[in-house]
């Protein structure tokens, strides 16, 4: 996809997305179409879908991530919200911490902005000991540098110590098949 054109100097955002409930394919689709359809935001690049091992809780489904680029115009707490607001439309809900999910959407960067507030911290606090995140990462943003450790994504990648595995999903991430 492109960059959406839009009234004012669009953020770039990124989102990791994850599931292991259900058709996963299929709701990361259906997530990167609502992300797609958030107000004044629109995708740029999406990286492929990986199934990754759990970590923490290990006992649940194997789950199904990726990552996306947003050009959005929104808030960091504004969007923050909008990702709330797309789990719940799609059954997100919150019984075990690390447990099985319909959808899990963080927000991972917000152009270099840093940000200690109660719901949000920016970058994400744990993206360099997640091979789960860092693989899909790269394949949109190798070259991203994260504004508080100084490194890129790829650096981060390179020295993450994450045992769990991370393998391509066979399935293409192309949004033809949402309505």
């Amino acid at each position: 996809m492109s960059k959406p054109t839009l009234d004012g100097k669009p953020s770039r955002a990124i989102i990791a997305l994850g599931t292991n409930l259900g058709d996963r394919a299929l709701a990361l689709k259906r997530a990167l179409d609502a992300l797609d359809h958030l107000p004044r935001s629109g995708l740029g690049a999406l990286s492929a879908f990986y199934e990754t091992q759990p970590r923490i809780v290990e006992d649940q489904p194997l789950f199904l991530n990726a990552c996306a680029e947003l050009f959005t115009e929104l808030a960091p707490l504004d969007l923050l919200d909008g990702l709330l607001a797309i789990e719940r439309a799609m059954g997100r809900v919150r019984l075990q911490p690390k447990g099985p999910r319909a959808i899990d959407l963080d927000l991972l960067f917000y152009d270099d902005q840093t940000l200690d507030h109660p719901r949000l911290t920016l970058p994400h606090p744990a993206i360099a000991e997640r091979a789960f995140v860092l693989v899909p990462l790269c394949d949109i943003a190798a070259e991203l540098e994260h504004p508080v450790l100084g490194v890129s994504a790829q650096k981060l990648l390179e020295g993450c110590e994450d045992a769990g595995w991370v393998r391509e999903f066979e399935e293409a991430p192309a949004l033809t098949l949402l309505f």
